[in-house]
């Protein structure tokens, strides 16, 4: 079908196939996570990996490319900083195939811990970047990305966003290429690859020269496009931000960027010479702004009314240019009315009696990033910090040494089996080296979680589900030198609270592994429970409501003012709902009054 309708990512994926891309590597970040999954599940052709973090990823594709094969990297916006060290190397090696960056960013921070523009890497890196907005401009943009790749001897950044990469639209494709055939390695290219001083300088020439070529070759770029109308305004946006524009103001002059980096200085000057008032329309930092006003242009509107945080919508972008005809349409059910629905653990999740131990240890917990990061909310409240992936590690240890032997028994930190592998591996290595105490709790759910369900090393599996070698956490521990290391079972409470406190107490490093804890949403393998239903014994119940506090989505309060049991007068009583318990036996073991009991069949 020439036609379809196709998920931002899933274009993605397609052109990267029909571009004859034979390497691609990635590691899960929302929202760019389903484009590796869509390449290693649709198109054999494609060798596909999970790397264990966004920096491995770019410099297994960039090998492929020295070999002469097209390659892709895939992550989101945080991964980029973790990727940037070969990224800006690579700016001055050149490449031989296609190599090409896929960058997702998160405007709003759906699943992020920061909103980053990822156009300040491109300049920084002095590489270009393509911005796509719909589904169709994915395909087209990522095939146009190897052809420019190749054509100017440089990585190409594609930046697509939360919006784009998530939506649905029609997609028209084009001819497939051929599977590039790598051409080899050749030794004699090593003052091209090599980075010596000798060779950098070399190398330096190099990158301002093809700068200056890009900068003439955008004002050609097909997919930068102006559109001369009403000439009183005109509109400079790209990616989303131009399709939200042009449906607010259609009867309005547009310059649509689709290469923000080179700028197309001919183009701009251009649109300028021909509309009397230029308004920048872009989400997060005023890149564009900048550039235009040191060119010498001074925008009608920018970032003095168009909001530097958050997603621009048609209504933001409306609201923020007030005095234009357009109205939005008025929105019959406002967000603010809609009931709250915070996220939270799924039912049955090991993540949750962890927490709960470490809130009632009264620890101060150095968190990361994954699912995890939910026990931070009442009432489990038992993160307390979250910066990147692998900081909470090192984090701790650096809290250890700044308060002294005060701190032993009373800081940790947590991070899960991915993270660990992403980047948790050296901060750990660090206590050792550097003589630290402090404790790092590992979490395996033998999965990475939060993005959907992607393997890694420590799983077993390769993305197409081949198997293969499983790292061993104990063992990595032993060979970093931890010497104490401890395994305990998150659903037993009591247990875990006791070696928690052990450990948390000793003044060396030590290395707790949760383990049996798979994800409750993970098909392949199922913690066995001894029971697989919980109910409430309402003539037990006093309504004391401890065990809300492990905030399970099976237990809700229903009120039920003015019954007495046994002279103690409740409120409501407990329900868990059938539907929903898979039996982790938690809530029962913080019942005191043995109200919560197994249903026997």
């Amino acid at each position: 079908m020439k036609k379809q309708i196709m998920q931002g990512n899933a274009a993605i994926a397609r052109a990267a196939s029909d571009a004859g891309v034979s390497v691609a590597a990635a590691y899960p970040g929302t929202p760019s996570s389903e484009i590796l999954r869509d390449i290693a599940n649709t198109y054999p052709e494609v060798y596909a990996e999970w790397a264990p973090n966004e920096k491995v990823a770019l410099e297994v594709v960039s090998g492929a490319s020295f070999a002469g094969a097209r390659a892709l990297a895939c992550m989101k916006h945080v991964g980029l900083n973790v990727a940037a060290d070969p990224l800006m190397t690579l700016a001055y090696t050149g490449v031989k195939g296609g190599l090409v960056i896929l960058v997702a960013d998160d405007p709003y921070s759906h699943s992020s811990q920061n909103e980053q523009d990822s156009r300040n890497w491109t300049r920084f890196g002095k590489v270009p970047m393509l911005e796509p907005g719909d589904s169709q401009e994915c395909y087209d943009f990522m095939r146009e990305a190897f052809d420019l790749s190749e054509r100017f001897d440089t990585p190409v950044l594609v930046r697509s966003e939360t919006r784009v990469s998530h939506s649905d639209t029609v997609v028209e494709l084009g001819e497939p290429l051929e599977q590039t055939k790598p051409v080899g390695l050749d030794k004699k290219e090593w003052q091209k690859y090599v980075m010596v001083p000798m060779n950098v300088r070399a190398a330096r020439i190099r990158v301002e020269e093809r700068i200056r070529k890009l900068e003439t070759y955008a004002d050609e770029f097909k997919c930068n496009e102006m559109e001369i109308k009403d000439t009183k305004i005109g509109f400079i946006a790209s990616g989303v931000t131009y399709n939200c524009t042009k449906d607010i103001f259609p009867e309005w002059s547009s310059l649509k960027l689709g290469m923000v980096w080179p700028l197309p200085k001919k183009m701009i000057a251009e649109f300028f010479n021909k509309v009397e008032k230029v308004v920048i329309v872009e989400e997060l930092d005023p890149f564009f702004e900048t550039e235009i006003r040191a060119m010498g242009y001074k925008p009608f509107h920018g970032k003095d009314v168009i909001p530097t945080m958050y997603e621009l919508t048609p209504d933001i972008i409306e609201k923020s240019l007030k005095g234009s005809e357009y109205k939005a349409p008025e929105i019959r059910v406002k967000p603010e009315d809609l009931p709250r629905r915070p996220p939270n653990l799924c039912v049955g999740c090991s993540h949750r009696p962890l927490f709960y131990a470490l809130n009632k240890l009264g620890a101060f917990v150095f968190g990361d990033i994954g699912c995890y990061t939910l026990a931070a909310a009442p009432p489990l409240s038992a993160i307390h910090t979250t910066v990147c992936m692998g900081a909470g590690v090192a984090q701790a240890h650096g809290a250890m040494k700044a308060l002294g032997k005060e701190a032993l028994g009373k800081v940790c930190s947590v991070l899960g089996d991915s993270t660990f592998l992403h980047n948790g591996l050296t901060p750990l290595m660090d206590i050792v080296y550097n003589k630290g105490n402090a404790t790092t709790i590992v979490v395996d759910n033998r999965i990475t979680g939060m993005t959907g369900h992607q393997e890694h090393p420590g799983t077993g599996f390769t993305i197409r589900g081949e198997p293969t070698n499983m790292v061993d956490y104990e063992e990595i521990g032993r060979a970093l030198g931890v010497k104490s290391i401890r395994k305990v079972d998150p659903y037993k409470i009591n247990e875990t609270m006791e070696a928690l406190q052990e450990e948390m107490d000793k003044d060396e490093p030590s290395l707790v592994l949760c383990v049996d804890s798979p994800c409750m949403l993970l098909r392949r393998e199922k913690r066995q429970f001894e029971h697989s239903l919980y109910t409430i014994d309402a003539d037990k119940c006093r309504g004391c409501k401890v065990c809300l506090n492990i905030s399970c989505p099976a237990i809700s309060w229903r009120e039920n003012a003015g019954e007495t049991i046994d002279g103690h007068k409740r409120k409501g009583i407990v329900y868990i709902n059938p539907d929903q318990c898979v039996g982790c036996q938690v809530c029962q073991q913080l019942c005191k009054f043995e109200a919560i009991n197994p249903v026997t069949q």
